[in-house]
């Protein structure tokens, strides 16, 4: 089993930044990838950044060119950089691991809010 813990959401205006941190413990060694997903009000959580054991990185398309995925492995943390955000990434950000096809570990959220 794997645990996740968040930190660095909180409020920011619109073209501000922040960085969230995961630290990942426990059954570590059995993960291939890591990311992050949010979820918005009245919304579907949706995958954000991603990136793989074997160096594959994801973005989706709304945040590209924006926002950072980064890897510590020796601190066993991913850090996702957040660049000049706007009100629609208001969401609960929560960091994910996957240790077979699909993302069974997930973090307790940290809520980001953006005002314009």
């Amino acid at each position: 089993q794997v645990q996740l813990v968040e930190s660095g959401g909180g409020l920011v205006q619109a073209g501000g930044s922040l960085r969230l941190s995961c630290v990942a413990s426990g059954s570590i060694l059995r993960l291939n990838a890591m990311g992050w997903h949010r979820q918005a009000p009245g919304k579907q959580r949706e995958l954000v950044a991603t990136f793989t054991l074997g160096g594959s990185i994801y973005y989706a398309d709304s945040v590209k060119g924006r926002f950072t995925i980064s890897g510590d492995n020796a601190k066993n943390t991913v850090h996702l950089q957040m660049n000049n955000l706007k009100p629609e990434d208001t969401a609960v950000y929560y960091c994910a691991a996957r240790s077979g096809l699909r993302y069974d570990s997930w973090g307790q959220g940290t809520q980001v809010t953006v005002s314009s």
